[in-house]
């Protein structure tokens, strides 16, 4: 039996890596040296965890496993490898908290399995939250569940609206290779949003508790199901109501179509220099907007996996 100071001990870690995750993938939030080192933390964290419920692994391969049982198995076993490849990967790409293992897998790699594992920690840890929400709840009245039910069905719709904004399935699905941030968003807001993002995959997890326990009646419920139908379908219509309308890259502007470009190059130990003329007949009004026009082109970007 576990006394009760246990038990606080482990909320109270728990309740840790909740905040240190939504810390964590606020990377606009933290910057870079902070979040490393709460990387770290949130490393020896776990270690602490997986210490406090040492049990449970000692049981993996004992007695029936249930349909709850095969859930909560798999979803614990994905996520420790997806947190383990996430921890792997950072350290490897450090330059502050952990410096000497620079290097340790080819960086560019590091820096794509972090990306994608950093986002599939996030959603695991989510849905394991939510496997342990009915446990978190039972002492909660027929009413305060209800009500507890339709907060997180609405929140989650929210939170999957974000999360399809911000394109994370491009994440998970390794075919975004660097992370594009909004760093105009108040930093406060973007924890709510992380937040909101979770509390989907909580009620995923959740969701999932439900409908492979059997109820007094040794039945499994299917009524769970509505919410999470209720919160995919907020988050769905969110997006297409809310989708933001692709910019203009032709600048609308006549006056850059009609413009006449001239090139002229110097001897060879100069660059080469773009002169662009256009006649008063074209511009009826000069207006110093501060643009430039550059020619199209491609050109590298970042530094090689030598560089720090």
């Amino acid at each position: 039996m576990q006394t009760k100071t246990t038990i606080i001990i482990k909320r109270i870690v728990d309740g840790v890596l909740t905040v240190l995750l939504l810390f964590l993938m606020a990377y606009q939030v933290t910057g870079d040296v902070l979040h490393e080192w709460l990387g770290i933390g949130m490393t020896v964290t776990l270690v602490l965890h997986h210490i406090l419920n040492r049990k449970w692994y000692k049981a993996v391969f004992k007695g029936k496993y249930s349909p709850y049982r095969i859930v909560m198995t798999a979803v614990n076993t994905l996520m420790l490898a997806a947190i383990a490849l996430t921890a792997l990967s950072g350290m490897s790409m450090s330059g502050h908290a952990v410096p000497f293992m620079y290097g340790l897998i080819n960086v560019m790699t590091a820096r794509t399995l972090h990306l994608a594992m950093s986002y599939w920690s996030f959603i695991l840890m989510g849905v394991h939250i939510g496997l342990h929400i009915k446990a978190m709840t039972a002492k909660m009245s027929d009413r305060g569940k209800v009500i507890f039910n339709v907060i997180l069905t609405g929140v989650s719709g929210v939170g999957l609206w974000l999360f399809l904004k911000s394109d994370i399935v491009k994440y998970i699905t390794f075919r975004t290779l660097f992370a594009f941030l909004d760093y105009t968003t108040a930093k406060w807001i973007v924890i709510l949003q992380n937040l909101a993002m979770l509390l989907f995959f909580v009620l995923v997890g959740y969701v999932l508790s439900e409908v492979t326990q059997k109820n007094k009646d040794k039945k499994y419920s299917v009524k769970p199901l509505v919410w999470v139908g209720c919160a995919i379908i907020i988050g769905v219509v969110m997006n297409f109501a809310l989708k933001e309308k692709s910019a203009d890259n032709s600048f609308g502007s006549s006056n850059w179509q009609n413009a006449k470009t001239t090139t002229a190059q110097t001897t060879s130990n100069q660059t080469i220099t773009a002169i662009y003329e256009t006649s008063k007949a074209e511009i009826p009004t000069a207006i110093n907007d501060g643009f430039i026009l550059i020619e199209g082109g491609s050109f590298n970007i970042g530094s090689p996996d030598s560089e720090n």
